[in-house]
């Protein structure tokens, strides 16, 4: 790099440039892919010790990557949308020859030989895999502390989680330590954490981004989504993950449209309906930042309505029986037989007891044992039929909402980021996903955006949520809503991007 480029890129931190402009300077010269990993990665080594936002750093992999880039730029190749981007990735999708243990014991150790759609599409696009990310384990959580190798911390105050289950992909993005990151969302995993940690995340529509390479936790709901610093990165990411993959039967054949060329389009005209019972659900801090996003969005020519959802009250006891219900099948296959963590013991079947007991956490164990009950003989009927069809008249809420608005306006979580250790009881941390479950059992499209500071000077996340495959108007609004409010890119104190 020239001393004139130097001289010219000084003045704005690598790590403050939205992904689009990374890939740009990369493709243009005038930023080296192996200097920006370089740097993330030193981030990464002084600031994580604090975070844990990471399980696995690839240094060696992600400058052989960066450097492979640098050497096609050279060569006058055509580079991807994400040239030399350094992102993060949730250690629950596959990565080819790099460990992916879902934060559990009995993966410890395991390294996949094939890549997930997703990651496929991130290295076609000329993405920098710096690592995988901690989660709560198997996605099994809602504040990053079920990880059987330590929970993660919010970058905004150490004392309070970062969310979950995609905590380590939100706090590493919130931090600058990645340029933005891959999570997945069963029932609010990517938008919940986003919220707490100041980014933006979105949760597509069920179909919408192959399942390949996603270690499956409940496959009815599960979708593998983008966590960045504002709309317009997370839009990016989204254009380039969704499509079609024959590997995925689940996976839609539809056209994908332009995400990105929504940002900056006008949103006069959309309706937006506001439920208002799950605003006024919320701690006072939220539901104000909330009420001036709503009077922002009148200001940028867009119309309130208010709607209701009857059946969203019973999405969590619908959700902890369907989840379970299938998550007790998917992980019947880590049995200490074919990979991962083996007890041995006298005979088979105290095998497999001994390496599930000993390789489960927790909360892996408890909803196991609750799907496995929900489905015995005698209480199918009981509980699972019936969970079905409380998410069946929760879609039916969601298509009679959207007969009357374009889209639905709610909070994230009905509160801040709170303190660890504050929800030790179950059902107490699982009333943290309420506003987030609805849209992952009717298979809609959802965003989670920051709307501004509440209670301690934390981020205050606002949920938008479109009809099935309808994201394209959601990222034009929360687009132009993040502008009108003027409160992205937020950056926890400390973590300030030094170029």
């Amino acid at each position: 790099m020239s001393e004139a480029t130097k001289s010219a890129l000084s003045s704005v931190s690598w790590t403050e440039l939205s992904i689009a402009e990374q890939a740009a300077r990369v493709s243009r010269g005038e930023l080296s892919a192996v200097e920006l990993c370089r740097h993330y990665l030193t981030r990464i080594e002084r600031l994580d010790v604090a975070l844990r936002s990471f399980l696995h750093v690839d240094a060696e992999g992600a400058l052989a990557q960066a450097a492979a880039v640098d050497a096609a730029r050279a060569a006058g190749e055509a580079l991807g949308p994400l040239a030399g981007v350094p992102l993060s990735l949730k250690d629950n999708l596959c990565t080819r020859g790099l460990a992916t243990s879902c934060a559990s014991r009995i993966l410890e150790g395991y390294i996949p030989p094939y890549d997930a759609h997703v990651v496929e599409r991130l290295r076609e696009a000329g993405a920098v895999i710096l690592g995988k990310s901690n989660l709560d384990e198997f996605a099994m959580g809602s504040s990053t502390e079920n990880s059987a190798f330590g929970a993660s911390k919010n970058p905004w105050d150490p004392k309070r989680v970062p969310g979950g289950s995609s905590g380590g992909s939100a706090a590493a993005t919130a931090a600058r330590l990645a340029a933005a990151s891959l999570g997945s969302d069963t029932g609010g995993s990517v938008r919940q954490p986003a919220a707490y940690c100041g980014v933006t995340a979105i949760k597509p529509s069920y179909g919408r981004v192959s399942r390949y390479g996603l270690v499956a936790f409940a496959s009815s709901l599960d979708q593998v989504g983008p966590i960045a610093r504002d709309v317009a990165d997370a839009a990016t990411l989204l254009g380039v993950i969704a499509g079609h993959d024959r590997r995925d039967a689940t996976s839609v054949e539809r056209e994908v449209p332009d995400y990105a060329a929504e940002c900056g389009r006008d949103p006069k005209g959309l309706r937006v309906g506001v439920v208002r019972e799950a605003i006024e659900g919320c701690e006072a801090s939220v539901r104000a930042a909330i009420e001036t996003a709503m009077e922002a969005l009148s200001g940028l020519g867009c119309e309130l309505v208010e709607v209701e959802l009857p059946n969203a009250s019973h999405s969590i006891a619908a959700y902890y029986i369907i989840a379970p219900a299938e998550a007790s099948s998917n992980l019947a296959r880590f049995d200490g037989m074919r990979y991962g963590l083996r007890v041995a013991a006298d005979d088979l079947a105290a095998t497999y007891r001994k390496t599930r007991s000993q390789g489960f956490g927790a909360e892996v164990r408890r909803r196991i044992m609750l799907g496995t009950y929900a489905l015995s003989a005698g209480y199918f009927d009981a509980y699972y039929l019936k969970a079905q069809r409380v998410r069946t008249r929760i879609r039916q809420d969601f298509d009679a909402a959207f007969e009357r608005c374009d889209l639905l306006l709610t909070p994230t979580a009905p509160t801040v980021a709170f303190e660890s250790g504050a929800h030790a009881d179950p059902l107490s941390m699982y009333k943290q996903d309420i506003f987030t479950l609805p849209a992952s059992l009717a298979g809609v499209a959802a965003l989670s955006m920051p709307c501004g500071l509440g209670e301690a000077g934390l981020p205050v996340g606002l949920q938008l949520s479109a009809p099935a495959f309808e994201e394209a108007p959601m990222i034009r609004m929360a687009h132009a809503l993040e502008r009108q409010l003027g409160v992205l890119p937020l950056t926890p104190p400390g973590y300030g991007g030094e170029a």
